[in-house]
């Protein structure tokens, strides 16, 4: 089984950054990707950012030039930073991870989420 902690959230005034983390432990073989997706009230969620243990990213659209995804494999970590933040972007900021519990077996985990809210 693993868990997943996620920190780094919070209010921070439009143009501004955050790094969030998220931080993966238990028992498992092995981790396939980790990335975050986002869920704004009265909306679906949203795959923001994607990095898969080969080194492979994915980005939405619009945080493209924006968001940067990277991974600390050491640590199964995965962090995300967030610059230029819109009001749009407010959102709970949710972190999966797609893991291997033994070989041959996948499956997929999300974590609880963390706020983000971009506002004057």
């Amino acid at each position: 089984q693993v868990q997943l902690v996620e920190s780094g959230g919070g209010l921070v005034q439009p143009g501004g950054s955050l790094r969030l983390s998220c931080a993966a432990s238990g028992s498992f073989f092995s981790i396939n990707a980790m990335g975050w997706a986002r869920q704004a009230p009265g909306k679906a969620r949203e795959l923001v950012a994607a990095l898969a243990s080969g080194g492979s990213t994915n980005y939405a659209d619009s945080v493209k030039g924006r968001f940067t995804i990277s991974r600390d494999n050491a640590k199964n970590t995965v962090y995300l930073q967030m610059n230029s933040l819109k009001p749009e972007d407010t959102a709970v900021y949710l972190c999966n991870v797609d893991y291997s519990p033994r070989i041959g077996v996948r499956s997929n985990y999300w974590g609880q989420g963390t706020q983000v809210t971009v506002s004057s």
